[in-house]
């Protein structure tokens, strides 16, 4: 995951265009998500880190070594807005897991319906705002991990693979206070190849 040094921190490219994922997200939902929200922790980002110690590192790297701040938490808003939003799929183009993938939540959770169900009741208890992650330590093993604020499990040491975005940015729009309706809904536009391809080989 790290590559190289970098000179500034850029919003990705959406890989679908705004109205994909309705009626699961809407298209004004991910226009001010994608474009206001997440557009504001890389500005911060790009304000912060001239002349500090982490000037030049990659996102993943300020994460890990940043202490708890303004620095560290737009930096892990960065890493989790750009892990978020590869990890969809319009609603048409959706496909099953595939089955190494499968077979890993499987053997952790017992079954896809337990994963999903525990992720949306961990999703449900973040107090607050925060992300659910759904990671993997070094030696495979995967757990649901809560984290509060911009948080991510790769400071942990661990590899995040799915997240659910529990601010209500993220949802309040198109479910106002059904935020369950959300993240259950989530599963519909999920890119579980995207998801896949992050398990450490």
């Amino acid at each position: 995951m790290i590559t190289a040094k970098i000179a500034a921190y850029t919003l990705p490219v959406l890989p679908y265009p705004a109205d994909a994922l309705e009626p699961v997200i809407s298209e004004e939902t991910l226009t001010n998500h994608h474009g206001k929200h997440f557009a504001a922790y890389v500005n911060n980002l790009n304000k912060l880190i001239p002349g500090s110690e982490y000037e030049g590192l990659l996102v993943e790297e300020i994460v890990q070594q940043a202490a708890d701040g303004p620095i560290y938490n737009n930096a892990g808003q960065v890493m989790n807005h750009r892990l978020y939003f590869e990890q969809f799929v319009p609603v048409s183009q959706y496909k099953a897991p595939g089955r190494r993938l499968l077979n890993a939540i499987n053997y952790t959770f017992g079954s896809m319906e337990i994963f999903k169900k525990q992720m949306v009741d961990a999703a449900m208890n973040v107090f607050g705002s925060g992300w659910v992650w759904l990671a993997v330590d070094t030696e495979g093993r995967m757990q649901i991990v809560k984290e509060a604020g911009g948080g991510n499990p790769w400071r942990r040491g661990l590899t995040p693979l799915l997240g659910i975005d529990c601010w209500e940015h993220s949802w309040y729009l198109d479910y106002a206070f059904d935020k369950a309706a959300h993240y259950n809904g989530l599963w519909e536009v999920m890119n579980w190849e995207v998801v896949e391809n992050r398990l450490p080989l």
